[in-house]
């Protein structure tokens, strides 16, 4: 745990280096979350929520319990399973997203706003945009790096979630785990 927390602290570290325009209004700083408290975590936020459904589907899919987990611990309510198998599509499927959505100025600023209690919300536009943009990306065809074959983007975790149950049913000696470049 204490290797991902420090991983986590690096790659965050340098998050505000890769926003390249309207670096003021979505100024990252650290990560923050429950509730976010500035429009990039807010987007980071929402993104992530809609990959973990993403895997919790897959997981489900293939007859596997998306809430017990190997890396993240088995709390009531947690799809630990779902974040475990998100853990190397994060960057990929959600954070790059985000910053391609800033630093092409698809996102701004007013569509975000505060909440009495210092968190900070997107609103309706804003989100249908973000929505739109992340259909749009599970379209995009790449060459899944261990199957060696052509797949929609929006189809790796369901991928993943497949060639994860083939492991842990004995079908393949090891996971193979998503990387991508």
């Amino acid at each position: 745990m204490a290797v991902e927390g420090n991983a986590a602290s690096v790659y965050f570290g340098v998050f505000d280096h890769l926003i390249l325009h309207q670096k003021d209004d979505f100024h990252f700083g650290e990560r923050s979350r429950r509730p976010p408290r500035n429009a990039m975590n807010a987007l980071l936020s929402f993104l992530h929520a809609l990959l973990t459904n993403e895997a919790v589907s897959a997981l489900e899919t293939v007859g596997l319990d998306p809430y017990v987990g190997f890396m993240h611990a088995n709390r009531p309510g947690r799809p630990s399973l779902a974040l475990d198998l998100m853990e190397a599509l994060r960057p990929i499927y959600a954070d790059r997203l985000a910053l391609s959505l800033v630093n092409r100025k698809q996102i701004t600023a007013k569509g975000f706003a505060s909440k009495e209690s210092g968190g900070i919300v997107m609103d309706d536009d804003t989100r249908k945009i973000v929505i739109s943009a992340w259909q749009e990306r599970k379209k995009e065809v790449i060459l899944h790096p261990f199957l060696k074959e052509r797949i929609p983007f929006g189809l790796i975790p369901h991928v993943q979630a497949t060639l994860l149950a083939r492991h842990l049913r004995g079908d393949l000696d090891a996971y193979p785990p998503f990387f991508w470049n």
